[in-house]
Parts: C-alpha cells; structure tokens; sequence
C-alpha cells in the first residue's frame, strides 16, 4: 500500500476547533466543522464544575474528548477559578494527568 492511498483511506480529519459556549453551559469540539464532542459545565462562584462529558456518534475512540477536557481544564485555571471534576471521563484524564491541574481541583462531596 503506498503512503498515498493510507492517507487517502484515513476518515480523521485533524481539523478541530474548540469553544466554550456559556449559553448552552458547555465546551464544544468540532471536527471538520461538526459537533464531535460536549463538555457541559456549572459555572458557580470561584469553581467550574465538570459535569458530563460526550462524544457524538461516530466520534469515538478518536482521543477527541481527550482533547477537550484539557482544553476546558486549561480554560478554568487560565480564569482564575477552581475546578470541581464532577464528570467520570474528566476524573480519569485527571488521575492520569495530574499536572498542571492538582492545585486547582476541589473534588465534589459526592464525587
């Protein structure tokens, strides 16, 4: 297979864009200009808690969410406020990537 024809069967399209999107409480990932995956978020005095995180149908296993965890994580600590982990995926990239982010965390009572 030539290197012409692996890139040509590859369905990724590394484009992605990144916002957050205070009136729908969310971060948003798009890939190639589609919807790929949703962060949602409370935004509450000092803190930013996380709270589910999805990646659309025929977004998954791309490492997308990935991308935007860090993304939104990045997007607390850079306004100055605490993040609350409320989101099961966001706990797991935190366990795994504790730095920068363990001196900005406030794990939830119910957590």
């Amino acid at each position: 297979m030539s290197e012409f024809a692996a890139q040509e069967s590859d369905p990724f399209d590394a484009t992605v864009r990144m916002t957050r999107n205070d009136s729908r409480h969310r971060y948003e990932l798009f890939a190639a200009d589609e919807l790929a995956v949703i962060l949602s978020f409370k935004d509450l005095p000092g803190h930013i808690d996380l709270i589910h995180t999805v990646a659309q149908p025929g977004f998954e296993g791309r490492g997308l969410a990935k991308i935007l965890a860090r993304y939104a994580l990045d997007d607390v600590v850079a306004s100055g406020k605490r993040i609350i982990p409320h989101c099961p995926y966001v706990l797991r990239f935190l366990d795994k990537h504790p730095e920068p982010y363990t001196q900005y965390i406030d794990l939830a009572q119910d957590a």
